[in-house]
């Protein structure tokens, strides 16, 4: 470094990066302060032990972002890093987040911030929207440090959740942007409800939650928002925009498997009534089958005894009746002879008038009458028993003895 001979804007340049290094939280009291054209602001803050003063600047995007009115005398943390002005060789200390010092300020802010977002009906109860009775996608933006998505997850239950978590600072001003971002990501996720959490802190811990355009767009966001922000008595702003707010994390997951859980102590009583009904109609049938066996029993007996006595009486008619066969032989027999002869001779007439039919069948057959030299004529099957049937040019099936032809019509002569 020593032998290099540097430009000053190559050595303004090495500074700067070297100056990053330096990055701290100070606090000062605001002095002269000027908001440019452009919206950046320039400002001085000084010791108030022995008025030490630092030049400050705050861009517009983040000045924007914080949603602060900063005014000379006010008492504040910035947090940042030194830079060089290259055109003035002047050192300023960029801050990349500015807040209040002091709780009393602090409160001032959020409750002017809060009536002013009050006017505008971003906490409106009639535009609090329902959270899903039986939700499972989830969206959760938290610091995945420390317990609070444990005891999150711990409270949930197995329902099926499916679950998407985004990583996000939680504390401080600094905070403000990772929300933001979070919040505008969780918007084109496949959820039901989104879930924005953090652990109990001070008032101060808690100002990113008291951020206008953070409110803003949870106001907005298109699904349902539960804010699970620890909190004594000042409740996060963010808190009353959202549309349903708790203290704990445990809560939020209680009140997401809450009809989940419901749910599943009604199937299990219904499961408990189907189950007991079901041993009381076991117990019946079991009762009722029994009876119907003893029932049947009794049946079975007197169908038996009925039964041993009809068989008495059958035998004794049989036997009456083998008597009169005995006794009546003879006449049986003539009479077996004449049916017999009947028979034949009714076998004899049925036997003639078949050969005749048959004759009769085979001297009307058509196909018979083919080897005399007669033929059949069809035309697509069907048979053809008029010249009024057929048209000129119009082809025929002619059937012979010993095979088919197929003619064309030329021309029709009808009988006059």
């Amino acid at each position: 470094m020593e032998e290099k001979i540097f430009s000053i804007s190559e050595y303004i340049l090495i500074l700067n990066e070297n100056l990053k290094k330096f990055t701290a939280k100070i606090v000062g009291e605001i002095g002269k302060i000027d908001i440019y054209p452009s919206g950046h602001v320039y400002f001085s803050l000084r010791d108030q032990n022995d008025q030490s003063t630092i030049n400050c600047i705050v861009w517009k995007s983040k000045y924007k972002l914080f949603g602060i009115e900063m005014k000379e005398g006010d008492k504040i943390i910035a947090t940042g890093c030194p830079n060089i002005y290259k055109q003035t060789g002047r050192i300023s200390f960029i801050a990349d987040t500015v807040e209040f010092m002091g709780e009393g300020v602090l409160k001032k802010e959020y409750e002017k911030l809060k009536e002013k977002l009050g006017k505008e009906g971003l906490f409106d109860q009639d535009k609090k929207k329902d959270i899903p009775k039986y939700p499972q996608k989830i969206g959760i933006i938290t610091s995945k440090q420390g317990a609070v998505m444990a005891d999150f997850l711990n409270n949930l239950g197995r329902f099926g959740f499916k679950i998407k978590m985004i990583d996000s600072r939680v504390e401080g001003q600094a905070a403000i942007s990772d929300l933001l971002a979070s919040v505008k990501t969780m918007k084109k996720q496949d959820i039901e409800v989104l879930v924005i959490m953090r652990g109990g802190g001070s008032f101060e811990s808690l100002q990113s939650f008291n951020n206008e355009l953070l409110v803003k767009e949870i106001a907005k966001f298109p699904l349902p928002v539960i804010a699970a922000i620890g909190h004594d008595k000042d409740i996060p702003l963010v808190a009353l925009a959202a549309d349903r707010s708790v203290s704990t994390p445990s809560i939020a997951a209680i009140i997401l498997s809450e009809s989940w859980q419901k749910t599943a102590l009604f199937l299990e009583k219904e499961k408990n009534i189907i189950i007991n009904s079901f041993k009381k109609s076991l117990t019946n049938t079991n009762f009722l089958i029994n009876e119907s066996i003893n029932l049947i029993d009794k049946v079975k007996n007197s169908i038996f005894e009925k039964h041993r006595q009809a068989k008495i009486i059958f035998k004794n008619y049989f036997e009456k009746i083998k008597s009169g066969i005995y006794g009546n032989r003879v006449e049986l027999n003539n009479l077996l002879k004449k049916s017999l002869s009947g028979f034949n001779y009714l076998l004899t007439k049925t036997k003639e008038q078949l050969n005749y039919s048959e004759k009769v069948i085979y001297l009307h057959n058509p196909e018979t009458r083919l080897n005399l030299g007669y033929s059949i004529v069809r035309q697509n099957n069907k048979l053809i028993k008029s010249v009024k049937n057929i048209k000129i040019k119009e082809e025929l099936n002619v059937q012979f003895a010993d095979g088919t032809a197929v003619s064309e019509v030329k021309k029709i002569n009808k009988k006059i």
